[in-house]
């Protein structure tokens, strides 16, 4: 892929510290002074600019440049991550428009990626096509996430935003994060047989030090890649400036974490148009926490005297434990002498994820001022994911008279099976006696029973082109079976006595109708309509969990019906040589729309607060994003070198069954910067906004301000081989939120506003060598 630097879009505007700007300003003009006086001045390195030519895949299932495809899609490179020294998810989307990453900021870190507003296991996440493990949380001690890929095996991810149901199934319902991985081919070019790359780089934002090591060999038929990575560092520094050891607390919670990879794969090409390849893969993630922000003493329950027992938390640790292992055997055939197909790929998979989250707790009960019965309380939380797969796709062209057609078909299969288990004891340290009861939980308990699903889908795509290609209209259609068989066993029966457990059988249609329109030079439509379809997931219809302490209860709903969504996007796109642009605008509805946990009664019409997982009537979410850019040299040879890159992107969702906002919706975010490039190095200037949160439901709860933050860029080709990235990011040391970071029960007046802020100034720098 060739070269592009995007500061796009994720970000939210405000105010921007005037000196570093112009300091970073400065100096970008300086870097671009000899080379705008040198007559032989070379072309910006890297060459294309426009994003709308690049190529994807993920869109359409077949390979077609940006500007081609009925959606908005968009894709970021390996050279971009290194440029943009992305290191995790969060990272990955800094300047993409409408996407934005959710955490925890006290102990489990990234969750999941929304897009357009919607998150969790709505988007459907992908790694060479097998799904990510889904996500899961449930109490203090709990949070299974989604940032299970190691970038750094990552060699391109694509985005498709919005409903995708009719190409990638009912977790598409969001859209589909794409990443595929680095291939042995990717490094053996021009006849070269064997090459071997290092990475090493360092963050200052979490002490972080990472390293890793490509190698690659390749014959006549066979050819081989091996990539093994490592990283460590200690917690995501913020803005606090409290250091309490306790619920006051504003600075980050100490942390230790290391991680690490493996990509391997060996390919077999029997002649020029096919491949074997078998990929195997594995990573591993370990944190370590001292959550001094759960430290002291507990607050008084109202309406009780001062001298009632309260708790006193003097410590507590989490280590936290993540796998995931990858195999799976494809298979390419580039040419096919067949009536029904020209090209054929299939694979067969296996992955295994797993989570594990430890938590050691010592507390005592707190009687008149003095410290009683002191207790250590040990928890462990487990989910393990398994799935078993296959995929196959085919892809036929011909034509009908003064029409050609590209015909796409295929199917997918998953049987997954979902394992969930808290267990735990209490030693009591003055007598010694042990008990797995921690109340309300008498330990071991499961918060839905081991589950087993079937995911079954066909599909079919036909491309049809017009007018020599001028125009294209893209119908599919695709059929899904989801079938649900949970299995109750001991555990689960003796946690929830009496609870009905109900298997589930669901059938869908998600038909699309997409059209692209080169309605003149270089100007072009594109739009359509795509049906949405998420089966019921496992874990809202058979769950089970109930906190006598706090007060609050989450019970099962077999009643939930399949959600479903009708989505419409219109966009205006120009391709030209100095400038492109897009703007897009769409329009969903959701019917039946799940609403996790969702309160549905409080005391005193119930004993306890009750959680519900339950289908809204309707809901709606609307917006608009565009992005575009320029190249200068194009323009004026003068300014050969220089472009520009803007991208924003605004959304607006509503309940409209209850007439409130749907708060996973993002504010207003843009981002702008400016690069200069050369054969050898280039520099970057990048601006991040975002508008202040708003459409809260709540009246007294803390909305995010809206800020702006300047990042600043630079790469450097040092020797043949040799690569020098640095950057400095949020320039300016400014105090901001992502609201995404932001606990729905954080209010305004709040004294632990600042533990959920960004990092301030910060500095991350690799340097790679290959030969």
């Amino acid at each position: 892929m060739s070269r592009v630097h995007t500061p796009a879009a994720s970000a939210r505007p405000v105010s921007v510290s005037v000196l570093p700007a112009r300091s970073a300003l400065a100096l970008a003009l300086l870097l671009a002074l000899p080379a705008a006086h040198a007559a032989d001045a070379p072309d910006a390195a890297g060459g294309e600019v426009n994003e709308l030519n690049r190529v994807v895949v993920s869109a359409t299932r077949t390979e077609r440049a940006v500007q081609d495809v009925p959606a908005t899609v968009s894709a970021i490179d390996r050279e971009r991550m290194d440029n943009e020294l992305t290191r995790n998810i969060r990272d990955l989307f800094r300047y993409e428009p409408g996407i934005d990453v959710g955490g925890n900021r006290e102990r489990f870190g990234l969750g999941d990626i929304r897009i357009r507003g919607l998150g969790g296991n709505r988007v459907r996440v992908l790694v060479d096509g097998v799904s990510v493990s889904d996500g899961f949380s449930i109490g203090s001690f709990s949070n299974a996430g989604r940032n299970f890929v190691d970038l750094d095996t990552v060699k391109e991810v694509e985005i498709v935003r919005g409903p995708s149901s009719a190409l990638h199934g009912s977790d598409a319902l969001g859209g589909v994060v794409s990443f595929v991985t680095k291939d042995p081919a990717d490094y053996l070019k021009d006849g070269a047989t064997s090459y071997f790359g290092l990475k090493l780089g360092a963050e200052s934002q979490n002490e972080g030090l990472y390293g890793s090591a490509t190698a690659a060999f390749g014959g006549d038929r066979w050819s081989g890649l091996v990539v093994v990575n490592h990283h460590q560092g200690k917690e995501t520094e913020n803005q606090g400036d409290n250091d309490a050891h306790d619920g006051s607390r504003t600075r980050a919670n100490p942390q230790r974490f290391e991680g690490r990879s493996l990509l391997t794969k060996l390919v077999y090409a029997p002649s020029d148009n096919q491949r074997f390849r078998l990929t195997v893969e594995g990573s591993e993630d370990r944190t370590t926490t001292d959550v001094f922000s759960a430290l002291g003493l507990s607050a008084l329950t109202p309406g009780l005297p001062p001298t009632a027992p309260r708790t006193r938390v003097a410590s507590m640790a989490g280590n936290d434990h993540q796998t995931r292992a990858r195999v799976a055997f494809a298979h390419e055939i580039d040419s096919l002498d067949s009536v029904l197909a020209d090209s054929l790929r299939w694979q067969v998979y296996r992955q295994d994820s797993e989570t594990t989250q430890r938590t050691r707790e010592q507390r005592a009960s707190v009687v008149a001022g003095r410290d009683t019965s002191p207790s250590l309380r040990l928890r462990e939380f487990n989910f393990d994911q398994r799935v078993y797969g296959a995929e196959a796709t085919a892809h036929k062209d011909f034509a009908t008279g003064s029409v050609e057609h590209t015909l796409t078909y295929g199917f997918e299969y998953e049987q997954t099976e979902f394992r969930q288990k808290r267990d735990g004891r209490s030693v009591n340290l003055t007598n010694g006696v042990v008990s797995s009861t921690i109340s309300p939980d008498a330990f071991p308990v499961r918060d839905f029973p081991i589950s087993k699903t079937r995911n079954a889908g066909v599909f079919v795509q036909d491309e049809i082109r017009f007018a020599d290609g001028a125009f294209r209209l893209v119908p599919a259609v695709r059929v899904d079976r989801y079938e649900l068989k949970p299995q109750s066993d001991a555990i689960w029966n003796g946690d929830n006595p009496g609870v009905k457990i109900s298997d589930l059988s669901k059938t869908s249609v998600s038909p699309k109708l997409g059209a692209v329109w080169h309605f003149a030079q270089d100007w072009s439509l594109y739009g359509g309509y795509q049906r949405g379809f998420r089966a019921p997931p496992y874990s809202d219809v058979n769950l089970g969990f109930t906190n006598l302490q706090f007060g609050y209860t989450a019970i099962p709903n077999a009643d939930l019906k399949p959600e479903t969504s009708n989505g419409y996007e219109l966009g205006l796109r120009y391709s030209g040589k100095a400038v492109y642009a897009q703007l897009s605008g769409y329009y969903n509805d959701y019917k039946d729309f799940i609403e996790s946990n969702r309160q549905v009664s409080a005391p005193p019409q119930t004993p306890l607060i009750v959680f519900q997982s339950q289908n809204v009537d309707k809901a709606r979410i609307r917006g608009v994003e565009l992005r575009g850019g320029v190249d200068f040299g194009a323009l004026y040879p003068s300014l050969a070198g220089w472009s520009t890159r803007f991208a924003a992107a605004y959304s607006k969702g509503e309940d409209k069954t209850d007439d409130r906002p749907l708060e996973s919706i993002a504010p207003l975010t843009a981002t702008v910067g400016v690069a200069y490039d050369r054969e050898s190095w280039g520099v970057e200037l990048a601006g991040r906004f975002a508008r202040h949160k708003t459409d809260l439901p709540e009246a007294n709860r803390f909305a995010a301000p809206g800020y702006g933050v300047l990042d600043l860029l630079a790469h450097w080709d040092f020797a043949p081989g040799a690569k020098f990235n640095v950057g400095v990011f949020n320039l300016g040391d400014k105090k901001y939120w992502d609201s995404g970071d932001v606990p729905g029960a954080l209010t305004a007046s709040s004294a632990i506003l600042d533990r959920y802020t960004a990092p301030g100034r910060n500095v991350g720098a690799s340097v790679a060598v290959s030969w």
